[in-house]
């Protein structure tokens, strides 16, 4: 047994930062939540827990429902960390990336807190649901019922080849319009109610409507872009001058509109992906 409460916490560290991090889908705002989790921790008295490890992911819970319910516009953030650029030619191929780890930060974007949470909780972590209804505030029963309508959505079929050929002209035509800095192009192809989500360094920055996110996208027409798949959604990777990644991008089509982008622009996430290689790189060894 651990000798001191802080050994303890510690003993927890890593699968508390796991829940976060897929509750909220960015490390920079799990290891807060976790942090918080500990400060909360050190002015509880421990002869009152029962259970540190269930108590733990109740507050780590109820913190990262916080947060989520907490995102606010942020129009004004600027995101320059997201470069792009368009394989141009007929002979540029979509190249599928299956392990790009933002393909389930796609679909959660699309649960509301709740769904999100009592999903991750039971299906990713076996939270029982009596303790997921606590955080909540809600029944086992209804919060059963959260965690069902979210797994109906996560296992929605990836759309035929013949949406995902549509769907690909509608981003192209958005990274064009970014490119030459077309603002009414760019309000052309977004949904009124887009949604643009960025994980960075800092934390999730989330920018709502059309005319924000079209203000914002300031994509660079960086060479080194690649299109790929994101768990059958048309995306892009970019690169830095050394080889190192730069972003992913994930876009989802609604009816010829583009109603959410979803990137990733923190370092840490992207060195934890398994990436396809930059242009020139291959066979260039030795």
């Amino acid at each position: 047994m651990p000798d001191t409460l802080t050994e303890a916490f510690e003993e927890q560290r890593d699968r508390l930062c796991a829940v976060a991090h897929r509750v909220l889908g960015s490390h920079a705002d799990a290891e807060d939540v976790v942090q918080e989790a500990w400060l909360r921790l050190s002015r509880q008295d421990a002869a009152t827990i029962d259970n540190l490890a269930g108590w733990l992911t109740t507050v780590v819970g109820r913190i990262s429902l916080d947060v989520l319910r907490s995102r606010r516009s942020r129009p004004e953030a600027p995101y320059d960390e997201i470069v792009v650029a368009v394989d141009e030619g007929p002979e540029a191929g979509v190249a599928l990336a299956d392990s790009i780890g933002l393909a389930l930060l796609v679909v959660l974007e699309s649960l509301g807190p709740g769904e999100r949470l009592a999903f991750v909780l039971h299906d990713l972590f076996a939270v029982p649901f009596e303790e997921i209804g606590r955080i909540l505030g809600k029944t086992p029963g209804a919060t059963k019922m959260l965690a069902s309508r979210a797994r109906r959505k996560v296992r929605t079929p990836t759309p035929p080849p013949s949406a995902g050929r549509e769907q690909r002209e509608v981003v192209d035509a958005f990274l064009t319009a970014a490119r030459d800095g077309d603002f009414e192009g760019l309000l052309r192809v977004l949904d009124p109610d887009v949604r643009l989500t960025v994980d960075t360094p800092d934390g999730v920055v989330v920018v709502l409507g059309a005319t924000n996110v079209a203000a914002g996208a300031r994509f660079g027409a960086a060479g080194g872009g690649r299109a790929v798949l994101v768990g059958g959604l048309p995306g892009v990777v970019a690169w830095r001058p050394d080889g190192s990644p730069l972003s992913v991008v994930a876009f989802t089509v609604t009816d010829g509109f583009i109603s959410g982008i979803a990137a990733v622009a923190d370092p840490a996430r992207l060195a934890s992906m398994d990436l396809p290689e930059p242009p020139g790189t291959v066979g260039t060894a030795g």
